[in-house]
């Protein structure tokens, strides 16, 4: 089905939706000339609401787009986009943690900006585990969006290479080799180097007992933002790790979705 939500956009198909309350398609967009998918959720009314890039985390089947996920924070009011990066679900190219297809989350935010459902001067960043350094970046190239969040959110990509063992033979092979050897490559895509031209409010949400990104890329970015006086706010939690339980973790999407709508 063709469609006119945006000027990117070529293609969109219904997508059977968890919650009776919000509509879902799978999209179809073009982002750096690639055919790349993502998942659209929305009330199902015709009224006008903040926008939610949602970026996930992981890469490839790893961290992929849950519906019932998107579907939480449509129900809380918000137009939902959250694209599954290229090369997923039949898109074209191939992902790169936080390289290239960084581009595929600008293009996500330019595509909301465009639907008229959509109140273009409130568009909201969210980024969830590897999704942290997309959110960040995608703040800093779109100045126009309204506040970002990042969820045990990466921070730093050398960081992750030190911590992350087991992700290591993957990071060299997107990335092109080690930090020791490509430092500049490791740099360019951590956003901490790039922090001072972020002007958005910034909130860090982080379990301390997190294994598969540690608390310490949160300090980081909580200190790297006060270095140039930034606004952010810190939700820390003592005793949960990258996941929290089901019924807190509802608790903190209703009280960061208010925390989104309450920026001025």
């Amino acid at each position: 089905m063709q469609i006119s939500i945006s000027s990117y956009v070529i293609e969109k198909q219904p997508f059977p939706s968890p919650n009776p309350n919000v509509r879902m398609c799978m999209i179809t967009y073009i982002s750096d000339g690639l055919k790349v998918k993502g998942l659209l959720a929305e009330p199902r009314d015709d009224k006008e609401y903040d926008g939610f890039l949602y970026l996930r985390g992981g890469i490839k089947n790893v961290g992929m787009v849950r519906p019932a996920r998107i579907g939480q924070f449509a129900a809380e009011g918000f137009i939902v986009f959250a694209p599954f990066y290229r090369g997923n679900r039949g898109g074209e190219g191939n992902e790169d943690f936080g390289g290239e297809d960084r581009k595929d989350a600008y293009t996500a935010f330019d595509l909301l900006k465009q639907y008229r459902r959509v109140k273009s001067n409130r568009i909201h960043i969210f980024g969830f585990s590897r999704g942290g350094i997309m959110a960040l970046h995608t703040a800093i190239n779109r100045n126009d969006a309204k506040s970002v969040v990042t969820w045990g959110g990466v921070s730093d990509m050398f960081l992750t290479y030190y911590e992350r063992k087991d992700l290591r033979k993957m990071l060299k092979r997107v990335i092109g080799g080690t930090p020791k050897k490509y430092p500049e490559l490791y740099q360019e895509r951590t956003p901490l180097y790039s922090i001072d031209r972020l002007n958005q409010p910034v909130l860090i949400i982080h379990g301390v007992k997190d294994r598969n990104v540690s608390i310490e890329h949160a300090i980081r970015l909580e200190e790297r933002l006060k270095v140039y006086k930034k606004e952010v706010e810190t939700w820390y939690f003592p005793n949960y790790t990258h996941y929290f339980p089901p019924a807190i973790n509802r608790q903190i999407v209703t009280d960061l979705c208010s925390w989104m709508k309450n920026r001025s």
